[in-house]
């Protein structure tokens, strides 16, 4: 074998090692995984035993703990609003305010209309079931503005997000309190379990979205709608169908969100359940690497985003920054995910990959031909 040779499978080699570091940095779950690398080192220098975990009160506790339980509620609205957003091409803002309506529903099936309550008046797994359903009609609400009467996600959700804790406070009547202990199960601790309820409920979700995701063909039908409605509604898929059956199924999902945060402070305050939460479940969608016009999406790239989302919010109040000042950080994120997901952005890194790629392949067949002669 000939030294020119030699230096063509060099380069040739060289271009493989370009091509795949190329589709790694393309990935979507690259960035994500690397902001939260970058925050749990950042952690581990700044706060005092931030990846300490410890047992109190025959409960794990620790800043680790304290993300995974905080960031569930997240992470369930965050796959809800992901579907939407693949299959409609736009956001559901109205999720915080669903959450409250279905603890609402909750909270009126358990104490029937009183002040406080130490009893149950109603079964509780009656209370849930009508929770959910009460998440899943606010679905419905939204899925039908959206693929029967057209209307942007965005305008259509923006009702509920208006009138939503309006709807909730009416179906309370006021801010209630459930003193049951066995109404803490679900968002703090069953006896017994050192792992908080809220932790294993989210795992539980995230499998059985990924099941009816994958396994169903739900999610190639909602990526086929969301990059060309037209032509998968010529292919036999019924858009309007499944459009409305995803946004009852992120009702559901903010239903058992919306119930989770009931349960840990023992009340239905519809003016604080959910507050805020849709500015951080589009954020962990558009960092997980869906995209934001429909289509392509990653529940991974989603669940990895929250718990970063998350993890910057922890590690924030951990340092003494106050609650009013987060969102500014927040928005440092955005810019960055906006920026670099933008096509110009891309296009620019393309080119300066390919020019250095170019370059490499001349100076190796200049280096070949000199070599030769």
């Amino acid at each position: 074998m000939s030294t020119s040779d030699l230096v063509n499978i060099v380069a040739r080699e060289e271009m493989q090692n370009k091509t795949r570091i190329k589709k790694i940095l393309e990935n979507p779950l690259t960035f994500s995984l690397f902001l939260l690398f970058m925050m749990l080192i950042v952690n581990a220098f700044v706060v005092d035993n931030f990846f300490r975990i410890e047992m109190r009160n025959n409960l794990v506790t620790g800043f680790i703990p304290i993300i995974l339980d905080e960031s569930s509620r997240l992470i369930i609205v965050a796959l809800g609003m992901t579907l939407v957003t693949a299959v409609a091409g736009g956001q559901d803002i109205s999720v915080g305010s669903i959450m409250a309506i279905s603890a609402a529903f909750c909270g009126l099936v358990l104490n029937m209309g009183e002040y406080r309550t130490d009893v149950f008046y109603n079964p509780l797994w009656l209370a849930y079931i009508v929770g959910l359903l009460g998440g899943a009609l606010c679905g419905a609400f939204n899925g039908f503005l959206v693929a029967v009467l057209k209307i942007q996600p965005l305008i259509a959700s923006l009702i509920l997000f208006t009138a939503g804790r309006s709807v909730a406070r009416l179906i309370a009547g006021q801010t209630i309190y459930i003193m049951n202990p066995v109404y803490r199960y679900l968002g703090v601790q069953i006896p017994g379990i050192p792992i908080r309820t809220t932790i294993i409920v989210s795992v539980v979700v995230i499998i059985l979205v990924a099941l009816i995701v994958k396994k169903t063909g739900l999610g190639l039908n909602i990526e086929s709608i969301g990059i060309n409605s037209s032509a998968a509604r010529l292919v036999g898929i019924n858009a309007t169908r499944i459009k409305i059956a995803t946004f009852i199924f992120c009702g559901i999902l903010c239903a058992i969100a919306g119930m989770m945060v009931s349960s840990a402070v023992q009340s239905v305050n519809p003016d604080e359940i959910g507050r805020g939460i849709e500015l951080d479940a589009i954020l962990a969608v558009a960092l997980g690497g869906t995209l934001l016009n429909g289509g392509k999406f990653s529940l991974a790239g989603t669940i990895i985003a929250a718990y970063t989302v998350q993890t910057i919010t922890t590690s924030m109040f951990a340092m003494g920054v106050p609650a009013d000042q987060l969102n500014v950080f927040k928005a440092v994120v955005v810019i960055i995910i906006i920026v670099t997901s933008s096509e110009v952005f891309k296009g620019k890194i393309k080119r300066l990959f390919a020019k250095r790629a170019q370059k490499k392949v001349v100076a190796s067949n200049a280096m070949g031909k000199g070599v030769t002669q």
